[in-house]
């Protein structure tokens, strides 16, 4: 059956029968069953529910009665059960609309947070379309339970209406809006959000008027001013700006007119829809690439993967990761890259443009192949002179343009450089002879600065026959772009072709600083404004980039040897230098930004050195550890780290020692694959012991500890006289440190390391750092039922790692914050935020992030008594996480989750096997918790009340503290208390302290 309680009560059939509840008490009696479909209703509250706070004599009786007849009216569809404690209806949650308003809202919050804007939209409308009315309206006195709903029905709203505005809505909004506010007079995101629509709808006038209504309105109700955020808008607005919209494009904003091609977006769109897979086929300069872009350019689920860049079709994964924004966290140990781009797209819904194929359409084909095979919400659409070959493929052959919009082109691109170009006779005779292929209609359009169109016409009788019937031994590209590029190079003056060959070291694109340090040009400024307008190099936001048909054909005029490329390499290591110390303070937002855009031209520099100086590449290579850390997958550059190590040998050069070892980590992946690893750990670890000087790079502290991981344990004096007085290398052995005496059960000492290295933090500004202390200081808090407090920490915490882009720190300190509301209570804010840390980790392929994220979903389900969900979760958690060492206290912690589930179930037997399996995952462990979550579980089962007291003895001597704030330990705690004396317990209990690991057994 269905019931919907969203609105007048309405019960239906499976087959939609509708079926009559009867008069106003039935209605209320089924209303209140419903609310907590699945569970056990008290008879108290349903009494209360019913009657009043002073039901009348016989109440009791005449629930019974009341009772009786529901069921004989949902009979045979629906049960209602008696319990010890209440009433409980048979129905699933999935049943009632409530229960799924709920569900989806939180799933379109979930898709909200993780930016998958289109999904949350859906889902939102989806969930708001099952109110029928004002809910519980056979409910009265519902007074608070109809406000919660109504809270979460507005913020539902509210959400979809963010969605669609980041969707690119706006004038269809107003009127929702403008309906929406005088219900809701003092909701400012409301008026935000009414701004915004109108200012998009082309109405900026209108949208500063409702400020002021907004101002007039919160100084007269409440006597306050606008927020800041609503304040910024307001002068947003007032400069002219923008609105707000997607914080990053996925797709290029195109710079000229798109042109024609009317015919193919209409395949292109019915060929997503109906399939998956969608290629665009042509020759070279035909115009795929933006014929693609233009098709996704409307999609807000669309990223661009360039593929032209790339040599090695291995390295296809790393552009896709790059290219969805996934990096490596820093508790996340390496994996495989396919597999963590699996894990990234396993359940989200997107557009991946693969540009540029054809050099590499096996390797390409193969992952398009994977990916749709493995992740249903993907779609592809790729560019490639030939198919991919993959069954279900639809293709899109891409014709050069018809006359008519081929001349529009031209046109369009000949005023662009000459604003008083009028229709010439020869245009339409040049756009034939260039067979319609926009590229060249547009190189040849930016040379009318200096041609005549009569000249251009006569000039292109030779070209053409180049054009179209070059060296057919050569590579199909060069067929047609080679003579487009080469006659748009005989153009230019000895000046610019100089600097355009020298262009071409920059992979990543150049700004002027760079072009000034790393070209012979005196004065770059007017050459490379001459080249933009010749169509050589495409300038934005302080960026000159080339074609990358232009640049490889360049590429091959470079003279000089590596003269250029030894420049390129020196600028880019005196840039890395120059911006390590920043990425450990206050100023490290601004330089990722700095270093993430000159990502290729890093990386290209590194490949050089690494070619040419291996001696230069270490402090190159060192210098980026950090920034890869927090920004870079980190098996894109394992593969340069071990070519590195070959090319340098075995021993450190002299005075290379510190360099040497960040090399030697950054070959390590963790994943068991390489037998050599622990050879190369052991290799570090000597070169690190034998360093007795401070370290210049205090983060490699860091980056051992993570590669080593618990062999890292002790040496905390060798680490002291490493980081030296550095103050951020301070905060991270205290850091580290607060690890230690945490792991060892010294809780109390802990807490002040962690204390300590955030105090060391704050002075650097470091937000990595600070998240990463707020992190356990909220934890600590938690335990001490300090929720309050744990919840200010931790949301500090969150501050810093969004500042950071940090999706899988963030979905960490989510998880935090949700144990916390979990061990207050607040059960259904503990799942959302599960949630939505599930959702952030598997957007970043983080699979032992989602792990943890799907076993505190166990745990609240196990909470509720929903026995059947918490085994799905935990068992799900248990298949994402990975075998390493980062994963055995998180494995422990599900296997004893699954041991409480059965045990809820009167399993008692595989109970005690899930634990005896969390037990001996435990030994392994490289710290005292884990045991100490063991020695807990295994007192809620234990043979007698006395050995229960030990093993809790055993827990909090382990632990160094008590769990008085976990359900589970408590529940245990106070049932083995029942059982025993005061005396009898605090001397079994105090047995178990001492005895510690020891009393740890199945005994």
């Amino acid at each position: 059956m269905r019931f919907g309680i969203l609105g007048p009560l309405d019960i239906r059939t499976d087959d939609g029968t509708p079926v009559d509840s009867g008069g106003p008490r039935p209605r209320a009696l089924l209303t209140l069953l419903l609310l907590d479909a699945g569970r056990t209703v008290s008879t108290d509250r349903l009494t209360a529910g019913l009657y009043g706070a002073q039901p009348p004599a016989g109440a009791a009786n005449a629930l019974q009665s009341q009772i009786s007849r529901l069921r004989r009216r949902l009979a045979p569809h629906t049960e209602i059960e008696a319990t010890p404690a209440g009433y409980r209806i048979t129905a699933s949650p999935e049943a009632v609309d409530t229960h799924r308003f709920e569900h989806m809202a939180g799933e379109g919050r979930v898709a909200f947070s993780a930016g998958d804007h289109t999904r949350a939209a859906a889902r939102l409308r989806e969930a708001l379309a099952l109110w029928r009315g004002p809910a519980l309206p056979d409910l009265p006195e519902a007074h608070a339970e109809k406000a919660r709903l109504e809270e979460l029905r507005l913020a539902a709203v509210q959400d979809r209406i963010e969605a669609d505005l980041l969707l690119g809505g706006g004038p269809e909004l107003v009127a929702e809006l403008r309906a929406l506010l005088p219900a809701h007079p003092l909701s400012e995101r409301l008026y935000g959000q009414l701004m915004r629509a109108l200012h998009a709808g082309g109405r900026p006038a209108e949208a500063l008027t409702v400020y002021e209504e907004a101002r007039r309105t919160l100084a007269d109700e409440l006597g306050t001013d606008p927020s800041p955020e609503l304040s910024a808008l307001h002068l947003e607005l007032l400069r002219g700006g923008g609105a707000g919209g997607p914080a990053r494009p996925r797709v290029p904003v195109q710079l000229t007119p798109f042109v024609g091609r009317g015919t193919e977006l209409a395949r292109i769109a019915r060929g997503l829809s109906d399939s998956r897979l969608v290629t665009l086929t042509g020759p070279g300069g035909v115009g795929k690439t933006r014929l693609a872009v233009e098709a996704a350019r409307s999609r807000s689920d669309a990223f661009l993967v360039e593929l032209a860049p790339l040599s090695d079709g291995t390295r296809i994964p790393y552009a896709v990761l790059a290219a969805l924004g996934v990096r490596e966290g820093f508790r996340t140990p390496a994996t495989d890259t396919t597999d963590r781009l699996l894990a990234a797209l396993e359940e989200r819904e997107l557009l991946l443009v693969l540009d540029n194929c054809e050099h590499l359409v096996e390797e390409a084909a193969q992952l398009s192949a994977l990916l749709l095979g493995a992740c249903p919400g993907v779609r592809v659409l790729a560019t490639s002179r030939e198919s991919l070959g993959i069954t279900g493929e639809v293709l899109v052959p891409v014709p050069p343009l018809p006359p008519e919009p081929a001349v529009r082109l031209f046109l369009d691109r000949a005023r662009a450089v000459r604003p008083d170009f009028d229709h010439h006779a020869r245009v339409a005779d040049i756009c034939r002879a260039l067979d319609g292929l926009p590229l060249a209609i547009e190189l040849a359009a930016a040379r009318l600065r200096t041609l005549t169109p009569d000249e251009l016409a006569d000039r292109l009788d030779d070209r053409f026959r180049l054009l179209t019937r070059g060296d057919r031994s050569k590579a199909p590209r060069h067929r047609t772009l080679r003579a487009v590029v080469e006659w748009s190079w005989d153009l230019l003056d000895d000046e610019e072709r100089d600097l355009a060959a020298e262009l071409t070291v920059f992979p990543g694109g150049a700004t002027l600083d760079a072009v000034e340090a790393v070209c012979t040009a005196a004065h770059p400024e007017d050459l490379l404004a001459s080249l933009v307008e010749k169509s050589f190099l495409e300038v934005s936001e302080g960026r000159y980039r080339m074609l990358e048909t232009i640049r490889a054909f360049a590429a091959e005029r470079l003279t000089g040897a590596d003269g250029p490329r030894d420049a390129h390499a020196a600028y880019f290591l005196r840039l890395a230098e120059r911006a390590e110390p920043y990425l450990r303070g206050g100023g490290q937002l601004r330089w990722l930004a700095r270093l993430t855009a000159e990502h290729g031209n890093l990386d290209a520099a590194l490949r050089h050195l690494v070619r040419t100086a291996p001696a230069d590449a270490l402090p190159l290579m060192a210098h980026l550890s950090w920034f890869w850390r927090l920004r870079g997958p980190h098996d894109e550059h394992a593969r340069l780290a071990r070519a590195l190590l070959t090319a340098v040998g075995d021993e450190a050069p002299t005075g290379l020692e510190e360099e040497y070892a960040l090399c030697a980590m950054n070959t390590i992946t963790g994943r068991g694959d390489d037998p050599a690893e622990p050879d190369r750990i052991a290799r570090v670890a000597d070169v690190l012991r034998a360093l007795e000087k401070p370290l210049r790079l205090p983060f490699t502290v860091v980056l051992w500890s993570l590669t080593g991981g618990p062999l890292l344990a002790s040496d905390q004096e060798v680490r002291a006289v490493q980081v030296g007085d550095d103050p951020w290398g301070r905060a991270v052995l205290d850091l580290g440190l607060a690890y230690q005496t945490q792991f060892a059960g010294r809780p109390a000492e802990s807490e002040a390391d962690f204390a300590r290295s955030l105090t060391g933090f704050r002075v650097t500004g470091d937000r990595w750092g600070m998240a990463n202390c707020l992190d356990p200081l909220g934890g600590f808090a938690s335990r001490r039922g300090a929720y309050d407090e744990a919840l200010r920490l931790i949301d500090e915490g969150l501050a810093y790692v969004r500042e950071l882009e940090a999706p899988e720190e963030t979905a960490d300190l989510l998880r935090t914050r949700g144990t916390v509301l979990l061990h207050r209570g607040d059960v259904e804010a503990a799942a959302v935020h599960y949630e939505q840390s599930g959702a952030l980790a598997r957007s970043a392929g983080a699979s032992d992030k989602v792990a943890a994220a799907r076993r505190g979903l166990g745990d609240v389900a196990r909470l509720r008594g929903d026995a059947a969900h918490a085994r799905v979760h935990y068992e799900n958690a248990l298949e994402a996480c990975a075998a390493n060492w980062f994963s055995i206290g998180e494995t422990v912690r599900i296997l004893i989750g699954l041991g409480r589930t059965a045990a809820a179930e009167g399993d008692a037997d595989g109970a005690r096997d899930w634990f005896a399996q969390a037990h001996t995952h435990a030994q392994e462990a490289p710290d005292a918790l884990t045991l100490a979550d063991v020695a807990d579980a295994l007192a809620s089962l234990a043979p007698g009340p006395g050995r229960a007291a030990e093993l809790l003895g055993a827990a909090a001597g382990l632990r160094g503290e008590s769990l008085d704030a976990d359900p589970d330990v408590v529940r245990t705690r106070d049932d083995v208390r029942a059982r025993l004396s005061a005396q009898a317990y605090d001397e079994a209990f105090g047995r178990g302290r001492s005895l510690r690991s020891a009393a740890v057994s199945e005994r």
